[in-house]
């Protein structure tokens, strides 16, 4: 026999009530990333966690998880989807696992320069590729952040794509990254981030390729002699809002969360910029070996690959060609 029926009514009405409150009530949201506490990604989510509870009135309180503390790349992806995390910041690559347009700049080569990430940022192309991903998945993509050129490492100078043949590298575990590999004649070996420094430390493989900023965040050259300056990835991030939170927000709340995840965009894509062109110097004063490769045999060997759907192409012919034409 129940003794407390009106209790047990109120709390089951109570219950039903938090289920059903509106984004104007307190909403605790966890933003997942790989990276470390020192890179500007880190700093500036902190800062625009502080910025989004201070505009919204402290109605949205964000707490920010770096190092993968709550998943590598691929987990985090998941997660969005689950809504065991809220907002994250993505590789292009991982996010085009979903929607294949959406890593397009992340084939070798395939942007000039910074000048043609950042025409690339602003562009409608963009626009019409992330709503892409968004129309599938339901989530928001809400900011581009640039990552930096991607650069080797080994234990060896590298000069000439030959010299990569049958090299057992790191990739990170998105398929878009099989196309560089292939296109050198390495071994593809994926590894989650947060496993890459002991990979190398124990010559589970022979290199890595990631930006300058991050070799130097994640200590790489400390089990890594040589640094090629190969820039033959320009990487991106994407900062995603799950549509389990996007759903809930009011316009307001909304373009608080456009405002401001943008500006830390902005600002994190100056700060690594900064710090990638004065850290060639850096990593030589550490004794490193800093090589200047010459980029037009690697363009050579990749663009053939550019649009070759079993190198990991996942875009049409329209899309790469607006992307070629923007200045």
């Amino acid at each position: 026999m129940l003794r407390y029926p009106g209790r047990i009514l109120l709390a089951a009405a109570l219950a039903t009530a938090a289920a059903i409150l509106p984004a104007s009530a307190q909403t605790k949201l966890r933003w997942a990333h790989v990276y470390e506490t020192s890179e500007p990604y880190h700093t500036e989510a902190v800062w625009a966690a502080e910025e989004i509870k201070k505009r919204t009135g402290g109605k949205i309180e964000i707490s920010v998880h770096p190092a993968s503390q709550l998943g590598n790349e691929n987990q985090i992806n998941e997660g969005l989807g689950l809504g065991t995390v809220d907002i994250i910041y993505t590789g292009v690559a991982f996010a085009g696992s979903i929607h294949k347009p959406l890593a397009i700049t992340n084939a070798p080569f395939v942007l000039r320069d910074f000048d043609h990430w950042k025409a690339y940022r602003g562009s409608k192309l963009f626009r019409d590729i992330a709503k892409g991903y968004e129309d599938k998945t339901k989530h928001k993509v809400v900011a581009l952040t640039y990552y930096g050129q991607r650069h080797l490492t080994a234990n060896k100078a590298i000069t000439t794509p030959e010299d990569m043949k049958g090299m057992k590298l790191r990739v990170p575990p998105a398929p878009l990254f099989l196309m560089f590999t292939k296109s050198v004649g390495a071994n593809a070996t994926p590894i989650a981030f947060a496993e890459v420094y002991l990979a190398l430390q124990n010559k589970t493989v022979d290199g890595q390729e990631n930006p300058l900023p991050t070799i130097m965040a994640k200590k790489f050259y400390e089990v890594q002699s040589h640094i090629m300056l190969t820039g033959h990835i320009t990487e991106s991030l994407v900062t995603i809002v799950g549509g389990h939170v996007w759903a809930r927000l009011d316009d307001g709340q909304k373009k608080v969360f456009e405002e401001v995840l943008t500006e830390a965009a902005g600002r994190a894509t100056d700060q690594i910029r900064a710090s990638e062109q004065k850290l060639a110097d850096e990593f030589r004063k550490l004794g490193k070996t800093v090589v200047e490769v010459d980029r037009k045999p690697f363009i050579a060997a990749a663009v053939p690959l550019h649009n070759d759907a079993s190198a990991g192409a996942g875009w049409s012919q329209a899309e790469y060609d607006a992307l070629q034409a923007l200045k």
